[in-house]
């Protein structure tokens, strides 16, 4: 089947999509307009439906937890779990539950969890570097995300994927993913199981892609339509352990898994010349073209600034990058771009460059 729209892909069903894991990875960042909230999900070892309904429950609690409070924007306010701001944050989702689909106890109970895990985080007081650090600095929300009690499985999968949904402000949830290579039989039966459970409870579209599913066969295959053409070569090995779960940006703030967009963002806080400053904008110069995510922009003096983690060393991800560099430069943007080690290991030089380049710019433009 043929589709021309995220949006017509099914809810609460399984489906394969005949498409490269990397050209969806693009399409889908940004969000394109008529789709649901899509996450990206990389499954571990596949050995028992438990265990992987263990596993997505948990990635998408800690998504949810480092969301907030996109979810609970009332909350926003809020700051430390202390005193009587849990008993508030616990209030106002109740009021939000009470005016809409969400089940009060359990959103109430999350809204308390995000805001200590927040608080947790605060108090940690500077940004860490490295993989090491990150693990650290994810910490607070891992902790909080493993500390979900009271609800059953089928509870927590249906309200994690309203709150999901409402961070990015659509109206479903779909989860992509990502099938590894050299599943057994028994493993891929499972895999597949897993993600119907999924699909079926939350309800939430489920699309499969990555690695053939040769042992299983009642799994639908869709075809979308892709506004960037697929490159089918393979992604370079990034190092490391990649996280289980992939969400994307929210507009105007860094992202919540990105520790080097965190950091930045604290160094240039109590920099006066950096104001002007948006987060994680999409770009789209006319009505045709297909819009991408700025990392950090400077609108007036026309200055995107960019962090490159591990995944940007993939063959259609790095072309992606040289091919929109060019058509931001031919649009009269400049476009700078850090490694995200650069960022947490030597935030000063990379301040300093920014700065230099914002203040000749001025000048130029004055």
């Amino acid at each position: 089947m043929l589709v021309r729209s995220w949006s017509q892909l099914p809810a609460g069903r399984v489906v394969r999509l005949v498409a490269d894991a990397e050209a969806v990875a693009l399409s889908i960042d940004p969000l394109p307009p008529d789709a649901p909230a899509i996450l990206t999900y990389l499954p571990g070892e596949v050995r028992s439906l438990t265990g992987m309904v263990a596993s997505v429950l948990r990635e998408l609690d800690e998504a949810a937890i480092a969301l907030f409070p996109a979810w609970l924007p009332e909350a926003s306010g809020i700051e430390g779990a202390g005193g009587a701001n849990v008993a508030a944050v616990r209030s106002l989702a109740l009021r939000r539950a009470a005016a809409s689909e969400h089940y009060g106890p359990f959103l109430a109970e999350l809204a308390a969890r995000a805001l200590a895990a927040r608080a947790l985080a605060d108090s940690a007081g500077r940004a860490p570097t490295g993989s090491a650090a990150r693990a650290q600095a994810d910490s607070p929300v891992r902790a909080q995300a493993g500390s979900a009690g009271g609800f059953g499985p089928e509870v927590r999968v249906a309200g994690l994927a309203r709150v999901l949904a409402d961070s990015f402000g659509r109206a479903g949830l779909a989860v992509v993913v990502r099938v590894p290579a050299g599943l057994a039989p028994a493993a891929q039966e499972v895999l597949v199981a897993g993600c119907e459970w999924l699909a079926h409870r939350a309800p939430a579209g489920v699309w499969l892609t990555g690695a053939p599913l040769d042992a299983v066969d009642r799994v639908e295959t869709v075809q979308p339509r892709l506004p960037r053409p697929g490159l089918a070569t393979p992604p370079a090995d990034p190092g490391g352990t990649p996280p289980r779960m992939l969400y994307p940006a929210i507009a105007g703030r860094p992202h919540p898994g990105s520790p080097s967009e965190q950091a930045l963002e604290a160094a240039l806080a109590g920099c006066a010349w950096a104001s002007g400053r948006a987060w994680n904008q999409a770009y789209q110069p006319h009505p045709l073209a297909t819009p991408v995510r700025l990392d950090l922009l400077w609108e007036k003096e026309r200055c995107v600034v960019e962090i490159d983690g591990p995944d940007h060393r993939g063959a259609a991800k790095f072309a992606a990058d040289r091919q929109r560099d060019v058509r931001l430069q031919l649009d009269g943007y400049a476009v700078l771009r850090f490694l995200d080690v650069q960022v947490l290991t030597d935030t000063e030089t990379v301040i300093r460059q920014i700065a230099q380049f914002l203040r000749s710019r001025r000048r130029t433009e004055g």
